[in-house]
């Protein structure tokens, strides 16, 4: 402890030396709520298998569980996003899950619809070229707004999982209407106070179209839907080379940035723990939103996790997410922005690279440890704060080795 003392003395010592308000730092850092999914706790894997891991939840009660244990780990985690088909009872009721995530400390956060799992959505979901699958998705809708209400969420994210294979297959501008159609029937059956999330992705499953391929077809649909409508970044569904953070950069300033799925990706949809393959790419995302809530550019985000953890525990490579999350967002809070700016306007290009590389360099941990300290964590290391828990043996005990898939359709 003494040596954290010290350690956070002499950051906060840098950190005056900038300009920076540790105090400010601090309460952005304790304010940051990251929302689980579900889904990541269970076993999960690629098309060709599934490794099974020892204790991987089975059941939604293990899910909220294994959601409240991380929570307990990290203090910034209080919400579980959750999946029509899977986070529901045997008989499908969804209350005694609320009930039970409120008895274990938790939210239900952002609800996502079912437009993949099923032998109907084969040739897609509301753009499908089939009319009875369009009538079918449309009501599933409207039954995802009364499963919000009743679980009082007010959040829907939507990922539209169409596309064609083959050129001659469909005809794209009608494809286009159907999308527009489908999504405006769900957003004219929402509450007023819900918001629709859009994700995009450019391949996968179909892969010579997607009907939500980019962030312009996001942008488009929501601007046509109206105010609560917005894009949802999902950070390993960009092509090779994209800039992400200049995405961020203009959604952010047409109002239009929804939420993030966090993970990292070095190839494609790859779903790895966020901050292992590119941590610089994070902190300039990060680094954009803090000059927009800095600038009053309103910055209400859903952050949300979304990893498939094919190899590693799920739990643990959950929790080190988190903790990398907190890494880039500590750094783009401490850049020292009033020379940043001048830097700028010089044109100073090596400085002005420089700073951002300095704040980026900088151990902010004591920083982060002390903030875990005053949200009244017993660990300042929440991955080593659950390996010395011993809830991994008991969950291994109890559960054994876990079923092979979440899958299934509703």
């Amino acid at each position: 402890m003494k040596q954290l003392q010290e350690r956070y003395s002499l950051l906060c010592e840098q950190l005056e030396q900038r300009g920076i308000s540790v105090d400010t730092v601090k309460e952005k850092l304790k304010s940051q709520v990251i929302e689980l999914p579900s889904w990541a706790v269970g076993n999960s894997g690629t098309r060709y298998g599934t490794f099974s891991d020892k204790g991987a939840a089975v059941t939604v009660w293990d899910r909220i569980d294994d959601c409240a244990e991380i929570q307990r780990c990290l203090g910034v985690t209080p919400r579980m996003a959750t999946h029509v088909c899977w986070d529901k009872t045997e008989d499908g009721n969804y209350i005694p899950v609320k009930q039970y995530a409120e008895e274990k400390g938790l939210m239900l956060g952002t609800l996502h619809p079912n437009t993949f799992s099923g032998q109907e959505f084969r040739y897609g979901s509301l753009c499908s070229p089939i009319q009875e699958v369009r009538r079918q998705t449309m009501e599933h809708f409207e039954d995802c707004v009364r499963i919000c209400r009743e679980l009082e969420c007010t959040t829907i994210g939507m990922w539209v999982a169409d596309g064609t294979n083959y050129p001659g297959q469909d005809h794209l501008r009608e494809r286009k209407h159907r999308l527009y159609e489908g999504l405006k029937h769900l957003y004219d059956a929402m509450d007023p106070s819900m918001t629709l999330l859009l994700e995009y992705k450019p391949f996968e499953p179909f892969y010579y179209t997607t009907d939500v391929s980019d962030w312009g077809i996001s942008h488009l649909m929501c601007t046509k839907l109206g105010e609560h409508a917005k894009v949802l970044v999902d950070l390993g569904h960009h092509l090779h080379g994209v800039n992400v953070e200049h995405i961020i950069a203009t959604l952010l300033d047409e109002g239009k940035l929804g939420g993030f799925h966090f993970n990292n990706h070095k190839y494609a949809d790859d779903d790895l723990i966020l901050g292992t393959v590119n941590p610089m790419e994070i902190y300039m995302i990060f680094k954009e939103i803090v000059d927009a809530d800095l600038e009053g550019i309103p910055t209400d985000i859903t952050y949300m996790l979304d990893q498939s953890h094919n190899i590693e525990n799920s739990i643990q490579g959950i929790i080190y997410s988190v903790m990398n999350i907190q890494t880039a967002y500590a750094r783009a809070l401490i850049i020292d922005r009033a020379a940043l700016k001048e830097s700028q306007a010089e044109n100073d290009t090596i400085l002005s690279n420089k700073l951002l590389m300095e704040a980026f360099e900088t151990d902010v941990q004591p920083l982060i440890e002390q903030v875990r300290l005053e949200l009244g964590l017993s660990h300042t290391n929440p991955l080593l704060n659950y390996r010395a828990g011993g809830y991994q043996a008991r969950i291994e005990a109890s559960r054994g080795a876990g079923a092979l898939t979440l899958g299934g359709g509703c």
